[in-house]
């Protein structure tokens, strides 16, 4: 039978209340709220949370957003805006403080008309464009003149821990996103900012650019986004104001972490619900009934045409040990941004696990949809059977829990976009990377039937493979896994026959040894003509030789450096979204706080300097 799943979500989220509410310091909150999981971290060591002493290393603007509306909204679901910055600043000893968001200093004295972007070189969306290969072949840069990389200007993003935001750019403008609750257009080339649009929350989602009609009926280009809380946004891109907001989903474990992307008028929009992911294993928890999904909006309107759910609606499996009904299936949430093959009509994305038992077919797929209505037209699940909540014990697969899986899962989602590519001999093929440390070649030709498959490094539970680049016959990829200790390393490999081209081991460490500093390779890469760039989570940005994956050139971003927006900007873990190449330019956003890597605030931009 049909029932309301989300008004019990949000009675059970709100469970705990009074005991939170009686609490009169953050002491006493965080050992009701937070010190079963930090300050006994191995009693999670699928996805370990930070340990009190790293909290400790924080700053409290962090944990606060993480409380309010990041990975921990769940768990302060209830609570007030002052008991959040309670606990933030019994952890840190500092207080939270106003992030200025809205950036003053060195503002562009000229802010002319946008024009056509289509006339000017552009990066636009996750992967430049609607196959999403992440190649930049006419950009300017190769391995022939690496060696003139020069720095040239830095941004310091305010409040920023996790740049996930990947920039676009468009007719000399670059527009990129903040975690803590902003967006800025900037000049491409100089740095200076336009104007800056703080949206309702936070971004993580790479940026897109297109026509739109305004509301005068006159033309102009848009700015759009998904922000934290599930709602998509189309923002002028001259003037930075707001013309139109879209709540694309409103289930409260929604997380805008996938990538919007932008084609012939339309956005296609993925949702993801890890905070139901992560946070679902209690007892006073309804798991679970977050759907992943992909919706159709009018770039122009903000009009959802269709939305597509990745599974049936939930159904009540049973309850918890407090009596709370259990819901099932869920999950199949979609990290990354949709794939468009305009010639089949048809859209394709990966998925990651299921979340309450059973796992439906569509969970760790490749899915294909059509691009009219949304239906799913098949899907090609590499992983079976994996449900997967946080809290679980990895080792107890009894079914103790009513919450948990019978049999706990993997978690072996998929993070990155698949690229619609071909091989030299013509043969038209979707690849893709998995957080099994598998990579797949499907035919989308033949219901993304299995060509070949690569076995990059182990599987691991923390950490996505972000994003794949195919160039000249080639995908690239580097080794995830943070809890996988050999990760870490390039892989070329050939597109025709499925074979390694080269593989490059992982190189020496540019940070110190501690929490977070590791070889892992998780962020999306870029090709150039002869190279292609990879960050790694010790702080490098590398570019390896095409022809035999020699490291041609390298950049720590660690240290800090002098925003040219007056914000002390440095790096960090590698971890994400990947390099944008434009017009001879390199840019890159550097930092991931805060379970598996380093934090950062930066983005970087580097040009050729003359010869």
């Amino acid at each position: 039978m049909r029932i309301l799943t989300k008004s019990l979500v949000l009675a059970a989220l709100l469970t705990g209340l009074a005991t939170s509410s009686q609490a009169q310091n953050g002491d006493e909150i965080y050992g009701t709220r937070c010190a079963a999981c930090h300050d006994n971290p191995a009693t999670d060591p699928a996805h370990p949370p930070p340990p009190r002493d790293e909290l400790a290393k924080m700053s409290p603007n962090t944990i606060y957003r993480a409380i309010m509306e990041g990975a921990m909204r769940l768990q302060g679901a209830g609570m007030t805006n002052d008991q959040m910055k309670m606990v933030a600043e019994f952890l840190t000893g500092q207080p939270v403080a106003d992030l200025g968001l809205e950036i003053t200093t060195n503002l562009c004295a000229d802010n002319s008309p946008m024009r056509n972007p289509a006339l000017s070189p552009m990066w636009n969306g996750w992967g430049s464009d609607h196959r999403n290969a992440r190649a930049a072949l006419d950009a300017g840069i190769t391995a022939e003149n690496l060696s003139r990389l020069r720095l040239k200007w830095v941004y310091g993003l305010p409040g920023e821990d996790q740049p996930r935001a990947q920039p676009a750019i468009a007719d000399g403008r670059l527009f990129v996103g903040n975690k803590a609750g902003a967006l800025y257009a900037l000049d491409a080339k100089t740095g200076c900012t336009y104007w800056t649009f703080l949206p309702a929350s936070g971004i993580r989602s790479a940026i897109s650019v297109g026509p739109v009609e305004l509301p005068d009926g006159s033309s102009g280009h848009g700015v759009f986004f998904i922000d934290l809380r599930g709602h998509a946004y189309a923002v002028n891109a001259d003037t930075g104001e707001q013309l139109w907001m879209t709540t694309i989903e409103d289930h409260p474990g929604v997380r805008g972490t996938g990538s919007v992307t932008f084609h012939d008028g339309y956005l296609y929009v993925p949702t993801s619900g890890v905070l139901e992911e992560t946070s679902s294993s209690g007892p006073d928890y309804g798991c679970c009934t977050f759907r992943g999904s992909v919706s159709r909006v009018n770039a122009s309107t903000g009009e959802v045409l269709w939305k597509s759910y990745m599974m049936d609606e939930p159904q009540q499996r049973g309850l918890s040990e407090n009596g709370v009904p259990l819901f099932g299936p869920a999950g199949a949430g979609i990290w990354s941004a949709p794939t468009i093959d305009p010639d089949r009509r048809m859209i394709y994305v990966g998925t990651g696990n299921a979340y309450g038992d059973p796992a439906p077919v569509t969970s760790d797929a490749i899915v294909a949809m059509s691009m009219d209505d949304g239906r799913i037209v098949w899907a090609n699940q590499t992983i079976p059977g994996d449900a997967f909540i946080g809290g679980c014990d990895p080792t107890d697969d009894t079914g103790t829990s009513p919450n948990c899986p019978e049999v706990l899962g993997p978690d072996y989602d998929f993070s990155a976009s698949p690229v619609l590519t071909s091989t030299a001999s013509g043969r038209e093929l979707l690849v893709v990377p998995q957080k099994s440390g598998m990579a797949y070649a499907l035919d989308p030709n033949n219901q993304g039937e299995l060509v070949w498959e690569y076995r990059i490094t182990e599987g691991s539970r923390s950490g996505g493979f972000w994003g794949m680049s195919v160039a000249d016959g080639l995908a690239y990829v580097g080794a995830s896994g943070y809890s996988n200790p050999n990760s870490g390393g390039m892989h070329a490999i050939d597109l025709e026959t499925g074979r390694p081209a080269w593989v490059t081991p992982p190189q020496d460490l540019l940070c110190e040894a501690g929490f977070g500093c590791r070889a892992t390779q998780s962020a999306a890469v870029t090709a150039v003509p002869g190279a292609v760039f990879s960050g790694s989570a010790d702080g490098g940005m590398r570019a390896y030789s095409a022809t035999d994956g020699r490291v041609l050139w390298t950049f720590n971003s660690n240290p800090v450096f002098e925003g040219v927006n007056g914000v002390d900007a440095s790096g960090g873990s590698f971890d994400g979204p990947g390099p944008v190449i434009v017009d001879s330019m390199l840019y890159f956003l550097s930092g991931n706080c805060c379970i598996v890597g380093r934090p950062g605030n930066a983005l970087f931009a580097f040009e050729l300097a003359s010869e």
